[in-house]
């Protein structure tokens, strides 16, 4: 069978066809703009060399997206079995290029997909966006061959962009942009309106992409560790350091111990968890 994606219905007419709805407690906006979905997908560094795993896909917007544009492999992880009569529609057009994981992405271990190397793209559910981002880039510290997740192209609310991607001093700057920034190299690369959406958010969505950098994780040994101070000094962020772990030496980090979470460098987290 020759590859049919780009012949399928709108996907919005599919969604009737299917009877599906966003589920809200699944924190699902679908996306149906074909220019945003190619802009996300064309955005992906190795996408047409590499295996591309896409989390929530929903009734498969980013998937046609992805396919159309090259991926020479999507694995897609849906949750919602509300999905499988579209997601597999796309799978008879996409010849073979598409598979389909019916599980809780927080749940799948990404080591046992059967690929080497692949890249993340997503529009990310936002109820479980933060909590999938951490363990990403736990799985990304552990990557000292170089092989496994090569970059990440994410959409999340805006807000959550920012924390990604904030410097120290920066409203934003906290746990996620510490743990990121010890690992991998990131950026916002643009904006989404809510009105993209179906339903549409509340907020403006942003799209990040993040790619792993192998000096910066050669010189991390335990990003957990690192995740457990953040979240203690930054879990009271307008306290100096001094007074939320006393009786420590502060000098010896070449600190006084005055200072507060957001003035610490991702290094200075690093070596006081070390």
């Amino acid at each position: 069978m020759t590859d049919q994606v780009q012949g399928l219905p709108p996907v919005s007419e599919m969604m009737r066809d299917a009877g599906l709805m966003p589920k809200k407690q699944l924190g699902q906006n679908f996306l149906f703009d074909l220019n945003l979905t190619g802009r996300i997908a064309r955005s992906v560094p190795t996408l047409d060399t590499l295996p591309v795993v896409e989390v929530g896909p929903g009734p498969g917007g980013l998937t046609r997206a992805l396919l159309m544009a090259g991926a020479p492999r999507v694995i897609a992880i849906e949750k919602d079995r509300g999905t499988e009569p579209i997601l597999s529609r796309i799978q008879d057009a996409a010849a073979g290029r598409l598979d389909v994981i019916y599980d809780d992405a927080t749940r799948v271990d990404l080591s046992k997909i059967g690929v080497t190397d692949y890249a993340i793209c997503a529009n990310l559910p936002y109820n479980v966006g933060t909590a999938l981002l951490v363990g990403w880039l736990q799985k990304i510290a552990t990557q000292r061959d170089g092989h496994g997740i090569r970059s990440l192209t994410l959409m999340f609310q805006k807000e959550v962009a920012q924390r990604i991607t904030a410097k120290p001093g920066d409203e934003h700057y906290g746990r996620l942009a510490v743990l990121t920034a010890l690992v991998a190299n990131a950026r916002i690369l643009f904006d989404v309106p809510r009105t993209a959406f179906t339903p549409a958010p509340k907020v403006t969505s942003a799209v990040v992409q993040i790619v792993p950098n192998a000096q910066k994780i050669a010189a991390v040994s335990d990003l957990p560790a690192i995740e457990a101070i953040t979240a203690k000094l930054f879990g009271q962020r307008r306290k100096m350091i001094r007074g939320i772990v006393p009786n420590v030496d502060w000098a010896r980090f070449g600190l006084t111990g005055t200072e507060r979470a957001e003035n610490l460098s991702p290094e200075k987290f690093a070596e006081l968890a070390a």
